[in-house]
């Protein structure tokens, strides 16, 4: 299996297990489902919840809640509130900005480098104009410097799905 990390900041973001698309610009989409968390109740063979005062009423922790799979699984953080057009472009620039001088130091930077820039002012605009529409993440250090992770829909308005910086992420082989 493949582990997607983020270049800068070493947050797992991705893995091998899901559908990719390369949607050029470098960009990649991925597929998403939406997953239960919460609301188990195990109850041991020969135990009396009853006795134990662990009826179902007096149980706080049987809440459900749906969470996107690539959220519990790679300990992703959405950000409450999203992020207005002008703030989301000017940490955009910024996280190109620091991308692009990681993929310079990296051996074989010039041509990493290339290959990003000439995607990412379109990547950008692309971006920028559907900031609205996005849900927007961040790693498990809920570092600054990473990468946002950007959930919409599909146009059948269920399917979720994520767009990532493809030059942003490094591979881990597990």
């Amino acid at each position: 299996m493949i582990i997607y990390k983020d270049i800068i900041t070493g947050d797992e973001i991705l893995s091998d297990t899901f559908k990719i698309i390369d949607v050029g610009d470098g960009l990649w989409e991925v597929d998403l489902k939406k997953v239960t968390k919460g609301g188990d109740n195990f109850v041991l063979e020969g135990a009396n919840p009853s006795a134990e005062g662990e009826d179902a009423e007096e149980s706080g922790d049987t809440e459900n809640k749906q969470v996107l799979d690539i959220e519990d699984q790679f300990r992703l953080n959405k950000m409450e509130g999203g992020m207005d057009k002008k703030t989301f472009t000017s940490d955009l620039k910024a996280y190109i900005k620091r991308l692009n001088n990681k993929l310079k130091a990296e051996p074989n930077g010039e041509t990493k480098s290339k290959e990003f820039q000439s995607g990412a002012a379109a990547a950008l605009k692309k971006l920028s104009a559907n900031v609205a529409d996005y849900d927007i993440y961040m790693g498990e250090s809920m570092s600054s410097e990473g990468m946002y992770i950007l959930v919409n829909f599909r146009e059948d308005g269920i399917t979720p799905f994520a767009t990532i910086w493809k030059h942003g992420l490094k591979e881990e082989k597990v």
